[in-house]
């Protein structure tokens, strides 16, 4: 892996499509890290999925608790709105690392509900990214029992789950 990213190294144009944007810098990251996986590309009305499968382990390239996978997100997200008044979410997958992160926060959403009701006490989650947040609120959301709140700061900003107490 080379050293240094040399602004000489960077293609004199990024493509012109949004989509294609993300793939190129997903590539060039891939080919940095010197990792053995492919990028398919997507696009929706609203979304730029690019989904990263490959040979090599790919936990470097997700990071401790998805902060790797994120940064690239936010990157891709910039790079896919240069320019362009139509913006799109950007989500960037490795090895189904996202769906397997969702359903896991969505049992630990539910038993934090069920052990606050029991207990009669707000339950404290990890700390967690904004989209990860806003994904247990909306697990959530159609529960009368409980009530969810963000406290604290980044990074080490977290859900509360909370029973709701009858008047």
């Amino acid at each position: 892996m080379s050293e240094d990213l040399d602004v000489n190294d960077l293609p004199e144009e990024m493509p012109e499509e949004p989509a294609e944007r993300v793939r190129a810098l997903v590539d060039r990251v891939l080919d940095e890290l010197e990792l053995d996986a492919e990028v398919e590309v997507s696009e929706t009305d609203d979304e730029i999925l690019a989904t990263i499968d490959g040979t090599d382990e790919l936990g470097i390239l997700i990071g401790r608790r998805g902060q790797t996978l994120d940064a690239l997100q936010l990157l891709c997200y910039r790079a896919a709105s240069m320019g362009v008044s139509d913006r799109k979410r950007v989500t960037i997958d490795a090895a189904g690392y996202r769906e397997r992160r969702r359903e896991m926060l969505e049992e630990e959403a539910e038993i934090a509900a069920e052990r606050a009701n029991r207990n009669g006490e707000a339950v404290r989650l990890e700390p967690m990214s904004a989209s990860e947040r806003r994904m247990v609120h909306e697990v959530l959301k159609d529960r009368n029992d409980v009530e969810t709140y963000s406290e604290g700061d980044e990074p080490e900003r977290r859900i509360v789950v909370a029973p709701l107490i009858e008047d």
